[in-house]
């Protein structure tokens, strides 16, 4: 059993850092806001021009704020984060020794609020947690001195202080549950899939084996008992639409049950080279090879020739599944006035054509023997380390 493939580390990080910035978007606009009416309140504030100073820092960190996304640079970070706490300090430095209780909350919503939201971003690379450490250190410093000379510095230190608190817990659980989640959700998605696989593979085996079970065994029950009450035309005719559903089959159709024993593919006389294509190529990405076309999309061909260069290409790329030791192979369909042309190739291990054992059938009984019974060819070309190419060539 192959061991589950865990999440690449930087879809982990994207995340983490997406879900940090929209935290600090979030709580860093609401408690900006916050200070900017508590300074607007009557009577907080005189209207000199240092308090209309720190409003306007707040309202340009505000912006910063509403703009910080994942993708936002150090720079656009310390440029938010430098505006509240020059906000700080214009409005502590203009009202030091106030009464008023608006300017102390005002004052601790912008430490632990505007600057503590940044902080929010900044645990994640070394540059950032050194910034991270400034900005806490510079906004809680400014808090104690100015809010100090207040008649609430012990309500404004304590909002600064669980502010700070609050981000930094945030951002401690958001970076921990995050990779958590992600492979919580990369185990779901396999066990989805698996399970998908079973029920497919277990629908297909029983679909076969009713088909089996109503064609193919039926025929050869009639056979092992001579056919006893059925006459040799019927049961030549029998057999005989038995082996074109078999051969439907490996070419890729998919069997429509209308009733028990009765079964409906789309006669071959009435498909194009690019239906039947679409069809082979299906069924083996169902088996764990990716099959890329290249070239012609419609080339209508007759039914035996069809029929052969098709069952010879499935032959090839079945090759290709088996033995090449890649799970991608190459096809390109051309054609001319005479002929239709298919070039299989792939990238694998390749082998020596010199050392093909004489007794193997597979080459030249499956695709060359089978091409050339409708006047076709193929030709193989491959060596060690080099991949393997097959060329299919067919008469119109």
């Amino acid at each position: 059993m192959n061991a589950r493939v865990a999440p690449p580390m930087n879809r982990i990080s994207k995340e983490r850092d997406r879900l940090l910035a929209a935290a600090a978007r979030v709580y860093g606009a609401l408690m900006t806001i916050t200070a900017i009416v508590c300074f607007v309140l009557p009577y907080a504030l005189q209207p000199t021009g240092l308090e209309i100073t720190a409003v306007g820092l707040l309202l340009v960190a505000l912006i910063g704020f509403l703009y910080l996304r994942v993708t936002s640079g150090i720079w656009w970070i310390i440029g938010t984060d430098a505006f509240a706490i020059a906000a700080l300090f214009v409005v502590g430095s203009a009202d030091s020794g106030t009464s008023n209780s608006a300017v102390a909350y005002g004052l601790g919503v912008i430490a632990g609020g505007s600057v503590a939201g940044v902080g929010i971003m900044l645990g994640t690379t070394g540059p950032r947690i050194v910034l991270y450490g400034v900005s806490l250190i510079t906004s809680l410093t400014a808090l104690v001195v100015f809010a100090g000379q207040t008649a609430y510095r012990y309500h404004a230190i304590a909002i600064g202080i669980a502010g700070w608190v609050f981000c930094t817990v945030l951002a401690l659980w958001l970076g921990r549950i995050v990779p958590q989640a992600v492979r919580r959700i990369a185990n779901m998605s396999d066990a989805y899939r698996a399970e998908r696989a079973a029920s497919e593979t277990e629908a297909r085996r029983r679909q076969g084996a009713r088909l089996l079970h109503d064609t193919v065994l039926a025929t050869l029950t009639l056979l092992a008992h001579s056919g006893v009450g059925v006459g040799e035309a019927s049961l030549r005719e029998q057999a005989g639409e038995d082996a074109a559903l078999l051969r439907q089959l490996r070419m890729g159709f998919t069997p429509n049950p209308a009733a028990s024993g009765e079964y409906k593919l789309r006669p071959v006389e009435e498909s194009t080279l690019g239906n039947t294509l679409e069809s082979v190529k299906q069924r083996f990405r169902r088996m764990g090879l990716e099959v890329t076309w290249h070239g012609k999309g419609q080339v209508l061909l007759p039914s035996d020739t069809l029929d052969a260069f098709l069952l010879a290409l499935s032959e090839s790329l079945e090759n290709v599944r088996r033995h090449s030791g890649v799970g991608e192979a190459h096809v390109t369909i051309t054609d001319d006035d005479q002929s239709v042309r298919a070039m299989v190739t792939d990238d694998g291990v390749g082998f020596s054509i010199d050392q093909i054992a004489p007794g193997r059938l597979g080459f030249s009984e499956s695709i060359v023997a089978r091409l050339r019974d409708v006047g076709g060819d193929a030709r193989l070309f491959s060596a060690p380390g080099s991949g393997t190419t097959v060329v299919l060539e067919v008469p119109k």
